[in-house]
């Protein structure tokens, strides 16, 4: 205890020093004016890069909670380069690592505002309701604010007005949350306390945080446990009929949180617990000095990296490209680094894929597709537009195309995809089936939605559960498996054995008589926004709708490569193999022209030039390629390569 008491009261010193120093130096910089700026530590560049990030981030208060400039301050880039700095140099300073993120920008996400436009649009007499339950987990500090204010119902009106509000989930959104009812809670039933924040380290040093801001910190171990996200990542929803009646039946919507806990993951006293936080915020064990300003204080660790990172790259891109239409606050940079995390994560910590050639006879060949589930959660997991879909391609040896299932098409989505939805498989045997994992919705007529508030029943979801997921855990009744999926012997299970977390898909491959070598490529793409899924919000008219829209008809819509496996002559299981470095140019291109770098001629397999409507308007020969693609006319188009190891599409202007 005595120890502990020198320990504040040395800390007590410190702050009242280095306190009557800033008044000090402020007061000197008053009378002195321009000599107090070669007497100031940091360059002018380095104080324009601190100044920059400050301003555009909200430093305001309400009575409850702050913006998140209001924490860069201390918790953002150090331009002295003391704070945040990991023993290998890197900067991980939490404002910078949160501020291009999903969450950073969840208020400010084009595709939410035109999805909650569309609810409205389709159930206007609900627009109070989905305006109030939105918003509890996309605009958390203003909607809690009005709740705790007396100033409900809460709008996106409201929302539109507010700079914290619109700030997503921030710091205050995350930090001032506490622990009753976590994990219990769902639905943005969030709890909060009054400019009381809680982080993962004991004996917190209170002084500035309070002097300063105005919030006390205090020890918070439920920071680090999967129920601190369980609020917002479970949802239900209340089921409306066709006509916009309640029903009083309760759909729910998202469960990424029960998925976690019906897994292995979720058991603290497992060698295999990982909790949310541990994937989504990488934990390091470096020393990290956690404050800027302050070097007085003790580093800490471990340190969580503020990374927040999931699998949207898409959005992400297509925010990084609007920037200023959605009113981004954060720096371009921000926004590149957190797509780069995004894109590691799902090529790294996704699924594992395996290919095997089981047996051949005189006219087919038979291949074992086994997709192992790596996340802690179903893949995909969340909102469910998501898809995931595995592709086939069998070539002989001149490269013809003897069987093709799962090919992405000009607009980014699945080839031969049946209307309404694709059924699951257990064996494939023609090119027209493909194994799609997602989740469909269902009206009270059981036909499929993309209404939201429409939906009362699971029509498909046969989503890769996570290792360990099992039908007798008590959460399974918030995220089933159904029934086509759960009749198979090889989905999830070996033999009456649950939780696997794999499946194991049967390809019959006709062989038409050809009896010499195969050239096989597998491979799982990813798609977090497919065409298909926005077509009936698409057939409404909003602001928000047509702003969405033009974004995302000018995106790259090709889908995420989140495994392969490319194989020649000889089939065996192999590990993905890395992408060539294709690369098209120049884009714009003034005439016409495409100059293809990084292609080997003998890999080509075919160029196919769409247009934004996914017409196939050239194709140009792969004979003899001389390097150079010729664009029909002036316009956007979609230009896909395929080459025995990979495929990739690239939107291409003439200009």
């Amino acid at each position: 205890m005595a120890q502990q008491l020198i320990t504040y009261f040395n800390r007590f010193k410190a702050f009242v020093i280095l306190a009557v120093a800033i008044l000090l130096t402020a007061s000197a910089s008053i009378f002195i004016g321009d000599k107090a700026e070669a007497k100031t530590f940091h360059t002018p560049a380095e104080r324009a890069r601190l100044h920059e990030m400050l301003q555009t981030l909200p430093t305001d208060t309400n009575l409850w909670f702050g913006g998140s400039g209001k924490c860069a301050g201390c918790h953002g880039h150090d331009p002295a380069g003391n704070a945040f700095i990991t023993s290998t140099g890197e900067d991980v300073n939490i404002a910078d690592a949160w501020a291009g993120t999903m969450m950073a920008n969840s208020a400010k996400d084009p595709f939410w505002r035109a999805k909650v436009s569309h609810e409205i649009l389709v159930n206007p007499g609900l627009q109070q309701d989905i305006e109030n339950l939105c918003t509890r987990c996309h605009a958390p500090v203003g909607r809690f604010e009005a709740e705790y204010t007396g100033q409900m119902p809460y709008s996106i009106a409201a929302m539109e007005q507010d700079s914290l509000a619109l700030d997503g989930v921030n710091c205050s959104a995350c930090h001032q949350q506490f622990d009753t009812l976590l994990g219990r809670n769902f639905s943005g039933n969030l709890h909060y306390k009054r400019k009381q924040v809680w982080g993962p380290y004991t004996d917190p040093f209170t002084g500035p945080m309070q002097f300063f801001a105005g919030f006390t910190p205090n020890y918070g171990p439920h920071v680090t446990r999967g129920g601190f996200c369980g609020g917002c990542h479970t949802l239900q929803t209340n089921t409306v009929d066709l006509s916009g009646q309640l029903t009083g039946q309760v759909f729910t919507e998202q469960a990424t949180y029960h998925e976690w806990l019906n897994s292995q993951y979720s058991d603290t006293a497992a060698a295999t617990a990982r909790s949310c936080q541990s994937c989504h915020l990488p934990r390091i064990t470096d020393p990290v000095d956690i404050a800027t300003n302050y070097p007085f204080l003790d580093s800490r660790t471990p340190f969580g990296k503020h990374y927040l990172v999931g699998g949207n790259a898409f959005m992400l891109k297509l925010m990084r490209n609007n920037m200023s239409a959605i009113g981004a606050t954060c720096q371009p940079e921000n926004f590149d680094t957190a797509i780069v995390r995004t894109m590691r994560m799902l090529r790294d910590s996704t699924v594992n894929l395996t290919l095997t050639e089981a047996n051949r006879t005189s006219d087919t060949v038979f291949f074992d597709v086994r997709v192992l589930n790596k996340a802690g959660h179903k893949f995909p997991s969340g909102y469910p537009a998501r898809i995931a879909w595995i592709e086939l391609v069998v070539m002989d040896a001149t490269l013809d195309t003897l069987f093709a299932s799962g090919l992405p098409d000009g607009n980014g989505d699945v080839r031969n995809r049946d209307l309404p939805y694709e059924p699951h498989y257990n064996q494939i045997t023609s090119s027209s089936q493909v194994q799609i994992y997602e989740m469909v919705l269902g009206d009270v007529a059981g036909n499929e939605t993309t209404v939201l508030e429409r939906a009362d029943t699971s029509l498909k979801d046969n989503r890769l559960p996570p290792v360990g997921f099992t039908t007798s855990h008590n959460a399974y009744d918030t995220c089933i498996i159904t029934p086509d999926a759960l009749g198979d012997t090889d989905f999830n299970r070996v033999g009456m054995t649950q939780g696997t977390g794999a499946d194991e898909v049967h390809y019959h491959v006709p062989l038409a008589g050809y009896t010499g070598a195969l050239n096989v490529s597998c491979r799982v793409w990813y798609q977090s926004v497919p065409r298909r899924w926005l077509g009936n919000m698409f057939s409404f008219s909003s602001p928000q709708i047509t702003a969405f829209q033009n974004m995302y008809n000018a995106a790259d819509l090709a889908p995420e490569l989140v495994a392969q496996v490319v194989s020649g002559p000889i089939i065996t299981s192999t590990q993905p193999v890395a992408q060539p470095q294709i690369r098209m140019y120049p884009n714009p291109t003034a005439n016409g022209q495409v100059q293809v770098s990084g292609l080997v001629n003998s890999d080509l397999v075919s160029i196919q030039i769409f247009d934004l409507t996914g017409r196939l308007v050239a194709q140009p020969s792969v004979n003899n390629f001389d390097g150079t693609i010729e664009l029909p006319a002036r316009g956007l188009y979609l230009v896909a390569i395929e080459t025995k190891k990979t495929r990739i599409v690239q939107k291409v202007l003439w200009r």
